[in-house]
């Protein structure tokens, strides 16, 4: 790959035993081509789903090389990709350090952390499952009705449309509580991620389950 490491994994085994040769495979190769800078990586299903608890138990195998930074996983099964298509939702995961900048012209949902000093942009509504600490843009193209959403509230700056956020005191204090910015009229508004099925009823079902899990 030009802007990291892609991983193909072969798609008709076992998942138990690709991730056995997975591991194994990288403990191998790790004192000779992986203990530097971190490097993104691809991970390319071919056309298996994964559960939840593959998709996570796949994740804890890349846990172990603190170089590689997983930034989006990719399938050609059908099923996994329904809900993406239907809603036009681009899915990556890693995290956006300081000085790095995500745009998308989609509706984008970040299973990782935006850092202080990084920045996610769409045309569409923007959704981190994870803390947000950098900066934020919503519908960049001028869509007002978008939304930003985070596990962890803490932006530096929210911006939707054409409009910026108020002062970053104003949230600089926070617990792990779901939450989301709307617009209304000319300024920007935080509410609890329940609230959002009253706004946005398509987009609540990505934040209650992790909500229920992240507060239990």
């Amino acid at each position: 790959m030009k802007d990291g490491l892609l991983f193909l994994l072969e798609d008709e085994a076992d998942f138990a035993e690709v991730l056995s040769e997975l591991e194994f495979k990288l403990q191998e190769a790790h004192e000779h081509f992986f203990d530097g800078p971190a490097m993104n990586v691809t991970i390319q299903l071919g056309r298996r789903a994964l559960t939840a608890a593959q998709e996570e138990a796949l994740r804890q195998v890349f846990a172990g090389q603190k170089s590689l930074v997983i930034r989006e996983i990719r399938s050609d099964s059908p099923s996994l990709l329904q809900a993406s298509h239907t809603r036009n939702l681009r899915i990556v995961s890693g995290t956006v350090r300081s000085g790095q900048v995500l745009r998308y012209e989609q509706d984008v949902l970040l299973l990782g952390d935006v850092n202080p000093g990084g920045i996610i942009q769409s045309a569409g509504d923007v959704l981190v499952l994870g803390a947000l600490r950098g900066i934020a843009h919503a519908g960049c193209r001028g869509a007002r009705d978008r939304i930003i959403a985070a596990s962890l509230f803490v932006p530096t700056q929210l911006r939707i449309a054409g409009h910026i956020s108020r002062p970053p005191e104003e949230w600089s204090e926070a617990d792990w509580v779901m939450q989301f910015a709307y617009l209304e009229g000319d300024r920007i508004f935080i509410d609890q991620i329940h609230h959002l099925s009253r706004i946005r009823p398509e987009l609540s079902l990505y934040f209650l389950k992790e909500g229920e899990r992240a507060n239990g």
